[in-house]
């Protein structure tokens, strides 16, 4: 893998349900079985796009398929943290035109407990691993308030 890795092997947040469950989900998506000599650190370092990465990408252009397996496998995961709190199936929805604005919803029953618009998907990634856990908390975070504020929705 790459000899450039901007992920400190002490990081806490490696250790992290959530990160533990975004490598789970990455990996799972390698069809092609890429990840599978490489380490957790390898598997994770593209999702951090430090100011030197993001200032080689474009401004404008369309995601590849690597991002967007990375997005996928990001709200996949989230998805997954909420069923495993909530004890409901919670059901990731995602559409992204080849431009890389779309959108991703997660159901649980008949209830979207989350509503995310995506713009600009080739950028897709974070500053560090904890601004990623960060949000992703956040989103966790809605998704379960909502799941408690309608239960009977959530339940259908």
């Amino acid at each position: 893998m790459s000899k450039d890795l901007v992920i400190d092997a002490a990081d806490p947040v490696l250790k992290s349900d959530f990160v533990t469950e975004m490598t789970r989900q990455i990996r799972a998506i390698d069809s092609y079985g890429v990840y599978d000599t490489a380490t957790d650190i390898d598997v994770l370092d593209p999702l951090v796009l430090t100011k030197d990465r993001k200032r080689a990408i474009p401004i404008v252009g369309d995601p590849d398929e690597e991002t967007l397996a990375r997005v996928k496998a990001f709200y996949n995961a989230i998805a997954v943290m909420t069923e495993k709190e909530c004890g409901k199936m919670a059901v990731p929805l995602m559409h992204i035109s080849h431009e890389g604005f779309g959108r991703v919803l997660i159901t649980v029953g008949k209830l979207v407990v989350m509503d995310k618009t995506l713009r600009d998907v080739h950028r897709f990634g974070f500053e560090s691993l904890s601004k990623m856990k960060d949000e992703a908390d956040k989103l966790l975070s809605v998704a379960l308030n909502i799941v408690g504020k309608y239960p009977e929705v959530a339940g259908l």
